[in-house]
């Protein structure tokens, strides 16, 4: 299982544990989708420099 695999079922795992539909985390309010809103946008300005690329091997 590759490190690009591993990352995108935390990051969905993560995604539904934000969603403010059960009784544990609706007085969260808007808190943790937004920060997993933030890392999201970060991960794409990285991917988009060609800073991070998924899936390649790390440099040396």
């Amino acid at each position: 299982m590759s490190l690009t695999t591993i990352l995108l079922i935390i990051l969905v795992l993560l995604l539904i544990g934000a969603v403010p539909a059960w009784p544990y985390s609706r007085g969260w309010g808007y808190g943790p989708s937004g920060i997993l809103g933030v890392i999201l946008v970060v991960l794409i300005v990285l991917m988009l420099m060609g800073v991070f690329t998924p899936g390649a091997p790390p440099a040396a």
